[in-house]
């Protein structure tokens, strides 16, 4: 095996962790201090991490050949062919009205308002568990059940809080979450492997929602009247036949490629078959329903989108972001930095439960810093992670269940977070607008998962998920780890 060159700094190793305090430190700036959820306000801030060490790297064309390796690593590259593929298939579902007819059912159904509020949660999560997208089922939620449930007289942030709770979940357990692929590909394991591992997890967590909406419900809610009748295509119902064709496959055969792509694809046959997509719209005005392709526009104006282009663009952030922060990632291993600091974490994080508290800690900080959670999995993932389960003969499923749980904590329920942001203005625009600070409290997924993941680490449930089905070369890896 070939050894690569330390990257040198000026100042020493501690120098190649420069581009992270860059970033946070501009994060802060362009987030908390000017209110940008904008990409800029997560690109600057990752460029610039990359461009200022540059001037302290004592071979600058060493440093920019480093850039581009982490740039161009299949760790990198995985998860963003991933996102792309996923997030395709998550605008064809969204674009369906398939939310609309889980909502139309739910309300149809007769029941109170505190069961509304179950309702709410429970088809927020199917629908962000089986579509992958917490954002998506935030908009679906905001836009059909958070209505109805204020018809029912139901508490406004009860069910604001049901719908983030239910994207959280989803967000955490969909095999095509950005997230869920991220943590699986940072540690090296198959996602079918991890979604498996982490459901006593998810399922505990859910349960205790459900437990804490009803519970609140009754006391803020009381039961409320009949639920209203909502009207919807009963032929989005159709759409349920490649979520759940794309989350068998998916279990089946541990590829999300293969699985988005015949998702797609049965997404496409089925909703053109059924009406609700055109393949194809030429200079259509208004249009009745969306487009796979759509082209419009004249001179050097005319455009090609539609569903396929829309559901690309829908990544793009989070794959520009994921390079650029792959790109420190690299700088901070080829000048040791990473070396350094497990050193200092080993001092901390010395047994099993440490080293898992210490993965968690560094996900939920810098994840709610951020507002996002996949940024907050890259940056952690590889770095920090991978090593200290190694170190500690954590099962690298448990690491990726660690750092996919966390990290949709927090970050849907904090009040700068882009979740909550997006949340408030669907609210804004209804009968019921509502602050932060109402629906905080009511993201109940949030704080149940964090009270789960703990104890989980006390009593190490989890910890040694599927190590006897460890590919080789991973139990190479900590076999290496344990005798060194």
């Amino acid at each position: 095996m070939e050894l690569k060159k330390k990257l040198e700094f000026y100042g020493g190793t501690w120098v190649s962790f420069l581009p992270f305090i860059v970033f946070l430190g501009m994060i802060v700036l362009t987030t908390f201090i000017w209110g940008s959820i904008s990409d800029g306000a997560l690109w600057v801030p990752a460029f610039t991490a990359i461009l200022l060490p540059f001037f302290l790297a004592k071979d600058k064309k060493q440093y920019a050949e480093v850039v581009i390796e982490g740039m161009a690593s299949k760790e990198a590259i995985v998860p963003v062919v991933c996102w792309i593929f996923a997030g395709v298939f998550s605008r064809i579902l969204r674009m369906s009205g398939l939310a609309d007819g889980v909502a139309g059912i739910a309300a149809g159904m007769g029941v109170g308002s505190t069961t509304f509020a179950v309702i709410t949660f429970v088809a927020s999560a199917v629908l962000a568990t089986a579509s992958g997208t917490g954002f998506g089922t935030i908009a679906a939620g905001m836009g059909v059940l958070y209505p109805a449930g204020v018809a029912l007289g139901g508490n406004p942030a009860l069910l604001a809080g049901a719908i983030i709770s239910g994207a959280a979940f989803g967000d955490n357990l969909a095999p095509v979450s950005d997230t869920t692929i991220c943590s699986a590909t940072s540690q090296g394991v198959d996602v079918p492997g991890v979604v498996r591992s982490r459901l006593k997890y998810a399922l505990t967590a859910g349960l205790l929602t459900i437990i804490c909406i009803v519970i609140y419900g009754m006391i803020t809610d009381g039961n409320g009247t009949a639920a209203v009748t909502y009207q919807y295509n009963p032929l989005t119902l159709f759409m349920f036949i490649p979520v759940i064709l794309t989350i068998v496959v998916a279990i089946k055969t541990g590829d999300i490629i293969i699985a988005t792509s015949i998702g797609t694809v049965s997404g496409v046959i089925v909703a053109c078959a059924t009406g609700l997509f055109d393949f194809i719209q030429i200079d259509a005005v208004n249009p009745e329903v969306p487009a796979i392709i759509s082209v419009h526009g004249e001179g050097l104006d005319r455009v090609v989108d539609g569903v396929i282009y829309t559901g690309i663009s829908s990544m793009l952030q989070v794959c520009i972001l994921a390079l650029l922060l792959f790109g420190s990632i690299n700088v901070m291993r080829r000048g040791e930095g990473d070396i350094m600091l497990l050193k200092s974490l080993g001092k901390v994080a010395k047994t099993p439960f440490s080293g898992e508290l210490t993965i968690s800690l560094m996900v939920i900080v810098l994840s709610a810093l951020m507002g996002l959670n996949a940024p907050a999995i890259l940056a952690v993932g590889a770095s920090f992670a991978k090593p200290l389960s190694r170190q500690h003969g954590i099962s690298p499923y448990r690491a990726a269940n660690l750092m996919d749980a966390q990290s949709n904590t927090l970050v849907y329920c904090l009040p700068w977070t882009p979740a909550m942001i997006y949340t408030l203005g669907f609210a804004a625009d209804s009968t019921a607008p509502l602050t932060a600070l109402q629906i905080m409290p009511c993201v109940f997924y949030s704080f149940v998962m964090l009270a789960v993941m703990f104890v989980s680490m006390v009593f190490g449930i989890g910890r040694h998920d599927y190590m006897d089905k460890l590919p080789p070369e991973i139990k190479a890896e900590y076999d290496a780890a344990k005798q060194s």
